[in-house]
Formats: C-alpha cells, sequence, structure tokens
C-alpha cells in the first residue's frame, strides 16, 4: 500500500510537472532572466504548489500521526543557520546553472536528454559526498 501511494503520488508530481512545462531547462533559466527573455511561470508552478502544501501541512499537523509511518519527520531548528543558507545557495546555483530542480529532472528523465541524466548523476554523487562527510542527524518525536 506504501509503495502504491508513493508511485501514484509520483505520477502526479511528474504529470504536473510536465504540464507546468517545468522539464524544460529554458523556462527555469528563462525564471531567473530578470533583465532579459523573463518568463513567471515558475512562481506560479510555486504558487500552486504553495496553496496545496499549507492547508495539506495544517491538516497533517492535527491529525495523531501519519497513515503509513511512526512519526512525523519536520525539521526540528527554529531558525535558519550556516548550513541551511549554504547548502540553499549551493542548490540555487546549481538550479540556475543547469535549469533543472533535482525534483523536476527526475520525470525529465522520460525525455532521454543525456544532460537531465548527467544532472541526476552530479546530484546523487553530491549526495553520496554529503552523507560522507556530514552524517545525517536522527530525527527527533515531534511533540503534541
Amino acid at each position: 500500500m506504501r509503495f502504491a501511494l508513493a508511485v501514484a503520488t509520483g505520477l502526479v508530481f511528474g504529470i504536473g510537472i510536465a504540464l507546468s512545462g517545468m522539464m524544460d531547462p529554458a523556462k527555469v533559466l528563462n525564471f531567473f532572466d530578470i533583465a532579459g527573455a523573463w518568463d513567471p511561470s515558475l512562481a506560479f508552478v510555486m504558487g500552486g504548489a504553495l496553496a496545496v502544501a499549507l492547508p495539506g501541512y495544517r491538516l497533517a499537523l492535527r491529525m495523531d500521526g501519519p497513515l503509513l509511518a511512526q512519526r512525523f519527520d519536520l525539521p526540528t531548528a527554529t531558525r535558519p543557520d550556516a548550513r541551511l543558507i549554504g547548502g540553499s545557495a549551493i542548490f540555487g546555483i546549481g538550479w540556475g546553472i543547469a535549469g533543472f530542480c533535482p525534483g523536476a529532472a527526475i520525470p525529465a528523465l522520460g525525455t532521454l536528454r543525456w544532460e537531465v541524466a548527467l544532472f541526476l548523476s552530479a546530484v546523487i554523487i553530491g549526495f553520496m559526498l554529503r552523507r560522507m562527510s556530514f552524517p545525517a542527524p536522527r530525527p527527533k518525536e515531534i511533540p503534541r
């Protein structure tokens, strides 16, 4: 059941990314080109995601627990720190250079473009290097 829901969620995400045109790196790069051929469509996609996510989080946090897991795995930090800011900057620079967000690049694999495979390979290598350098902290239980 859990796997089927994960696949269904991934399909909805992938279809949304495809319909919005966010698999095309030119759309993303044009969003960052505010002095040239600026394309605001990425802002609308992000706004739509927030419109769904915010009420979804409010609803989920009212529940006693998740439906298919032992506990919610939510961030416990309340203030931005150097790791968050540095990681966000690296993510943004990579997104701006490549035109791919890791989430959007996964459904873009279906385009069979070598650039997508190269980008995702670099992301995976980056994840592996990060895990070797900084082991992930154990998630804390969220008090109710």
